[in-house]
């Protein structure tokens, strides 16, 4: 496809669908490529010696380098065009997943990880910045929901790298997703274009100024009380996320005497599926719901919210596993509505110059106290406290979520 094409298909409304399908794989290889190296430990560790704590290291520097670059990659998004800090983005990390392949020490390895925050930080922002620029009205949360539920199966498929690493070498798997990710980006070069402003746009103050500075754009989202509010229940809401994600294994095996084969299989596979559902569910719900109700994006995910407390809080009570992995599963359903909506509602809150930016500071917030809750939940293990009570905190944490959710009043109205 030219330049002259895409045009032509957003004028038949095809185009916009188009944009959210190119860039759901381009989210599934986002996420694959990040959590390959978590699924083919022992195949990293036979020819590259390395303690627990150092491997630990190669994901933790990569969250910690996402995280923190997250505004900035917002910012270039905002600041010049989408679609290309997009590609850019996933050529970069792909050639930095091919250069995994041929790493041969810690230190190697460690710079790939380095390299790949400072290049996937570039990605989620600018792709949700340019399917909310696309799909305005009555498609937005559905359309973001799809690219959601693309990084789920990203997530999802890394059991991948393991089996390429176990059936072939671990060096394999990086180097042809490295290769695919490289020959996509070409595709997305000829395919993928940013919205051009319509009449109406240019209409507005606010789009007709064409630059914008990084501390113009950090002055206005600190100054907006709305905004930061967002933050708030965004980031307590990431912290239970990471919490039951992280800690649910270890609950199932151990609160139910599970194998650990087992344990992984209802944590992850029910549960996933699950997400997967509900972000779609919560997108289409809210869409639907708006062409009435300018507030449904917001009172979607506090309904989602508040079911979800009392999966997290039954299920961790339960002596009955079916109980306790059917309401684990009401809480991955309807927890994601929030995901399929945090995007629309920045649309909402604050200046629509900011979106990338915006999101870039929800990632940050995120990705710090993710590790926060991922850590707390190991210190207070070793302090003999339980994860059911920790999961029972975490229920009435998500009902204090939605009640700051619900408090949230828009500013702009729906386009």
């Amino acid at each position: 496809m030219n330049g002259i094409a895409a045009p032509i298909l957003l004028k038949k409304s095809i185009y916009p669908w188009l944009v959210v399908a190119l860039l759901c794989v381009v989210g599934c290889l986002n996420y694959l490529d990040r959590m390959m190296i978590t699924t083919m430990r022992g195949s990293i560790l036979a020819e590259i010696p390395m303690t627990d704590a150092q491997f630990g290291l190669l994901t933790s520097l990569f969250l910690w380098i996402y995280g923190l670059l997250s505004p900035l990659a917002g910012f270039l998004a905002d600041r010049y065009n989408r679609s290309r800090v997009i590609i850019g983005s996933l050529f970069v990390w792909s050639v930095v997943t091919w250069l995994t392949a041929h790493a041969t020490t810690f230190e190697e390895l460690l710079l790939t990880r380095a390299l790949m925050g400072i290049s996937e930080a570039c990605y989620i922002p600018a792709a949700l910045a340019l399917i909310v620029d696309y799909h305005k009205g009555n498609t937005r949360s559905l359309a973001v929901g799809i690219h959601m539920g693309g990084i789920m199966i990203g997530q999802s498929l890394g059991f991948i790298g393991g089996w390429l690493a176990e059936n072939r070498t671990w060096n394999f798997a990086f180097t042809i997703f490295g290769m695919i990710g490289m020959v996509y980006s070409v595709v997305l070069l000829l395919t993928l274009r940013d919205r051009k402003s319509s009449a109406a746009d240019l209409d507005s103050v606010q789009v007709a100024v064409p630059n914008i500075g990084f501390k113009s754009a950090m002055r206005e989202l600190m100054l907006n009380k709305t905004y930061l509010l967002a933050l708030t229940f965004w980031g307590m809401g990431s912290i239970v996320s990471w919490m039951v994600v992280g800690w649910l294994p270890t609950y199932y095996k151990e609160h139910f005497n599970l194998t650990q084969s087992m344990a992984a299989i209802y944590a992850t596979g029910y549960f996933h599926t699950a997400s997967l559902f509900g972000v779609l569910t919560g997108g289409f719900l809210a869409d639907r719901l708006s062409r009435k109700y300018t507030r449904a994006r917001i009172m979607v995910p506090v309904i989602g919210l508040i079911v979800a407390a009392p999966g997290i809080f039954i299920a961790s009570s339960t002596t009955v596993l079916a109980v306790a992995i059917g309401c684990f599963m009401v809480y991955a359903f309807t927890r994601t509505f929030l995901d399929a909506n945090m995007m629309p509602i920045l649309c909402m809150i604050i200046n629509p110059r900011y979106l990338a930016t915006g999101y870039g500071f929800l990632n940050l917030v995120a990705c710090i106290v993710g590790g926060v809750g991922l850590y707390a939940g190991g210190v207070l293990r070793d302090a003999n406290v339980n994860l059911d009570v920790m999961f029972r905190v975490a229920a009435f944490s998500l009902l204090l979520c939605a009640g700051l959710l619900y408090s949230v009043r828009p500013k702009n109205l729906p386009d």
